[in-house]
Order: C-alpha cells, then structure tokens, then sequence
C-alpha cells in the first residue's frame, strides 16, 4: 500500500475519534459541571467544558497506533507514554486544579522519558555560535529547557478560541509535509494524527454554538509536548545538508514556524519580571488579548494570527540561507515590528470610544488609565478645541510605549 494512504488514514481516522468523541465529552461536562470559570487568565466571559483535550488525546494516540503499524517508529512507546503523563495532569488541573510545581515536575519526567529513553534530543547546533556537535550533557539539558518552553507556551497562548490548535495546525501541518517530502513516514503519520485531531477540536471551539468546548489544560500540555517532539527531530533530520529537501539554518526556521507562541511567551515573561511578578502570573498581556481589545471577536483574532503566522512562512523558508544569525535576526525584527504596529494601531484606535466619540485611552508603560476629553455633546458648536485636542493626543503617541 502507498504510503501516502497511511498519512490519509492517520488524518482521517483521528479527524473522525474527535468529531464523534466531542459531542458526548461536552454532554458528560455538563452533566457534572465541568466548566471553565473565566479568570484573569483566559478571555472566556461564559461557562464552557474545559475537557476538549480528552477528544486530541483519543485521536492522536489511537490515529498514531493504528495506521502507524507496520512502521518501525523508535521511540513511539515513550511518545506515548509521554503524552498519557501530560494528559492525566492535565487532566486534574482541569477538574481539581494542580499547583505549577507539580505540572513542572510532570513536565521534566515526560522530558526525561523523551530524552533519555526515547533519544529525542538536539545532538547538533548546526553551526549556531560556531559550536556543531554537542556533548551529551548539554544535549540533555537544552533538549529538556525546549521541551517545558513549548509545553508551556502552547499552555500559555491556549487564552482564546482556536488560537493553540490553529496555530498547532498549521506549523504541524508544515512539519508533517517536509517529513514526507524527506522520506520520514513515521513522524509524517505523527504530523497528520496531531492535525486531524486538532481540526475536529478547531470545528467545535471555534464554530461550535450548543457544542463548545475548550481543550483545557489536557489538551494545550499534550500539545506543547508532541509540537516538541516534532520540531527536535525536524532539527535533527536537517544536520546532514546533503539529504533530500534538507533545510538550512532548521533552529531559525524552527522558531519561524512557531513564531507566536514562542515570541508571546518571551515577551509576556519579560515583561512580568520587568514589573517584579512571578513569570507565571496571570493577565491579559498577550498579543490576542491585545487584538480583542481593538474590538476583534475571538474568531477575527485567531483567524488574524493564523494569517499572519501562514504567511510569514514564506520569507522564513525564502531567507532560510541567510544563516542562522541573520535568520533569527528577522525572526525578531519581524515579530518586535509587527508588535509596535499592533500597538500603535490599539492606541490609536482606542482614543475614541464607541460610547463617547471624543474620550480616550491611552496604555502607557506600565498600567491602564483614562484621559478625560470634552466630549461632543459639550463642544457641538466649537469642534476646533477638539480637534486640537485629538492632535495633541495622537502627538504623544511616539512617548507611550505597547509594552
């Protein structure tokens, strides 16, 4: 049988355990009043099941078993074991709650199956700093930082409708098809199992009105846990340049692929520890949560940053031998512009509001507050002052800064 059948089969078969398995998850929830309470955390403002991830974690897991058979997949058992660790916490957090130290220490025992038991690990740096091969001890402890970086920030960018699985799609989707052009069936059937779960989940949270659910904290852990798996062995696979459709520069064009929940995540953290507050305290500082305040809905923000996230792959591969340098370089340019411009954009969209035309609010460096503006209603006859005012505002926008 073609291999590419195997691929269909994986999309297919966890597209359709999703699809049917939603359904009843979102019956049982509310039966037993399993809800997402909106917080400061998450931009929800209605009871939803949080249970979504049990539906990814059935498709992926039986997807991958059965139309992975018959491939000799190294290390598959401990993916899997990895990924039942990830689901249980998860799992509780989403119905009793589970302090952060216990998930990081869930999170560093997946890391050290995966390492340690399943060999996925970064062995090369590809010329990044001058340094090739590297040690074994600095192979486990890079390996282990990426692995709980990306566990985390999918954990972190999980705030709005769609917006982890859309972005999962897509730089899955991106990694399943350059496994498959290399020959790599395996984590190509790995990819597809991952997006046809996803896609099933995607249809309910985002679409779905009677049957909305959230993937919680079951889903975004396993998420950020194969998403990691997938980008070491994209990096692992691209050491040898001479292999077919090898890419150069693969750490930078790894980061390019998943530009946004790695960006956020390093911004939000900065910015947190600027202000002397725990890196895992929550807000509302994130970029989506910075579109829905321009008055985007969660579809329109989600539906934005997937755009933006699709497009910008094109230069990533374009500039991929620039090196990894010059790359990164981009990376960064690119995400810190388009940053300034959403910020700049917020601001100015936000000195009129939709109950008084003529009131603003400005976000200056460090907190929220009003700017009080004679309104319409008391300078119909004299707009001038007003028009002044809006001049001087918008003036000052060059001193007030998004972050």
């Amino acid at each position: 049988m073609p291999e590419f059948i195997y691929v269909i089969l994986s999309f297919g078969l966890s597209l359709l355990i999703a699809v049917r398995s939603i359904p009843t998850i979102i019956s049982v929830a509310h039966q037993k009043h399993l809800f997402d309470e909106p917080n400061g955390r998450s931009a929800a403002t209605q009871v939803v099941p949080t249970l979504g991830g049990i539906a990814i974690f059935l498709g992926f897991v039986l997807s991958v078993t059965i139309a992975g058979n018959g491939f000799v997949m190294p290390g598959l058992k401990y993916i899997i074991a990895a990924v039942i660790i990830m689901f249980f916490v998860g799992l509780k957090d989403d119905i009793l709650n589970v302090s952060p130290w216990k998930k990081l220490v869930a999170q560093m025992t997946s890391a050290f199956m995966l390492i340690v038991l399943a060999d996925i690990r970064f062995t090369n740096l590809h010329g990044f700093m001058g340094i090739h091969e590297i040690s074994y001890t600095v192979s486990l402890l890079l390996s282990g930082f990426v692995m709980i970086v990306f566990i985390n920030s999918f954990n972190l960018i999980d705030g709005i409708d769609g917006l982890a699985s859309g972005i999962s799609i897509i730089a899955a989707g991106v990694l399943g098809v350059w496994f498959y052009l290399a020959g790599n069936i395996e984590y190509t059937i790995l990819s597809f199992s991952l997006i046809g779960a996803l896609s099933g989940f995607f249809w309910f949270n985002v679409y779905g009105k009677k049957n909305k659910i959230f993937m919680g904290d079951t889903g975004s852990l396993i998420l950020g846990t194969i998403m990691s798996v997938l980008v070491i062995q994209f990096n692992e696979l691209n050491i040898i340049q001479t292999r077919p459709f090898a890419i150069a520069s693969a750490p930078a064009v790894s980061f390019g692929i998943l530009i946004y929940p790695l960006f956020d995540t390093i911004r939000v953290f900065a910015i947190r520890i600027y202000q002397r507050r725990s890196p895992f305290s929550p807000d509302k500082n994130h970029i989506h949560h910075r579109l829905l305040a321009m008055g985007m809905s969660h579809k329109q923000a989600t539906l934005t940053l997937m755009a933006v996230t699709a497009v910008y792959l094109v230069p990533v591969f374009l500039l991929q031998g620039i090196g990894i340098w010059g790359l990164m370089a981009v990376n960064f340019v690119f995400a810190m512009g388009s940053v300034m411009l959403l910020g700049r954009h917020l601001q100015v969209k936000q000195l009129i509001r939709k109950d008084d035309p003529f009131q603003q609010i400005l976000i200056p460096r460090h907190n929220e507050r009003l700017i009080d503006m004679p309104s319409l209603e008391r300078q119909d006859k004299k707009p001038a002052p007003v028009r002044r005012g809006l001049v001087r505002a918008l003036s000052q926008l060059d001193k007030i800064s998004f972050w």
